[in-house]
C-alpha cells in the first residue's frame, strides 16, 4: 500500500509534529507499506496554472506525482482564518478533477482553540468529495493546548491519532478488497 503523509502548512510547528507522529505510526504498525512524507514547509511548489498535474516540474511535479500515486493520504492542515491554508488549496488546485478517485484519506487538524472544529467538515472535506476521495469519517482535532515544546502531550490525542491510522488502514483495504471483488464480477 503506497501512503502519502502531507503537511500542508508553510509556517508553525504543531501540524508538522502531527504529521511526523502519524509517519511514526504508521512505521510502527504497517512496516510493509511505502511511505512519502510531504512537508510543504520543504518544498517549493508554485501555483496552480491550469496545465495538467504531469506538466508541472520539480517539488510541484513531484508531490503531484506523489498524490497521484497514492492509495492512501493522510492530510494534515493548521486552521488559518477560518479555513485551510493555501498550501493546501493550492496542491488541491493542481490536480486534476478526479484525482482522489479510489484513494482513501484521513485527516487531522490543528487550530488555537475549538471555535474552528468544523473547519474540516466544511472546507476540506467538501473539496474532498468534490474529487472523489473515500474520507475517513473521523478525523482528528488538535488545539494548542496539546502541545509542549513540539510535542503532542495530551494522551487522548495521541489515542486519537492511533485510533485514525488503524480505521483508515482497514477502510482502505476494504475498499480495495471490495473493488477487486467488483472487477472479477465482470464478465469481460
Amino acid at each position: 500500500m503506497n501512503i502519502v503523509v502531507v503537511s500542508s502548512s508553510k509556517v508553525g510547528v504543531k501540524t508538522q509534529t502531527a504529521t511526523k507522529k502519524v509517519v511514526g505510526l504508521i512505521q510502527e504498525h504497517y512496516p510493509e507499506a511505502s511511505l512519502t512524507l510531504l512537508d510543504l514547509k520543504e518544498l517549493d511548489i508554485v501555483f496552480s496554472d491550469g496545465r495538467n498535474y504531469l506538466d508541472y516540474t520539480g517539488d510541484t511535479g513531484y508531490v503531484t506525482e506523489t498524490v497521484m500515486d497514492a492509495d492512501v493520504i493522510f492530510i494534515g492542515s493548521p486552521t488559518f482564518q477560518g479555513s485551510i491554508p493555501a498550501t493546501l488549496k493550492n496542491i488541491f488546485d493542481l490536480l486534476p478533477e478526479n484525482a482522489l478517485y479510489h484513494k482513501t484519506v484521513a485527516i487531522i487538524m490543528t487550530a488555537g482553540t475549538p471555535k474552528h472544529f468544523l473547519v474540516a467538515e466544511t472546507q476540506l472535506k467538501p473539496i474532498l468529495s468534490y474529487m472523489k476521495a473515500n474520507i475517513v469519517p473521523n478525523y482528528v482535532f488538535i488545539e494548542d493546548k496539546d502541545f509542549v515544546l513540539q510535542e503532542i502531550v495530551n494522551d487522548d490525542v495521541l489515542l486519537r491519532l492511533e485510533t485514525l491510522v488503524e480505521n483508515t488502514m482497514v477502510l482502505a483495504r476494504t475498499y480495495r478488497e471490495i473493488w477487486r471483488q467488483q472487477e472479477e464480477s465482470y464478465d469481460f
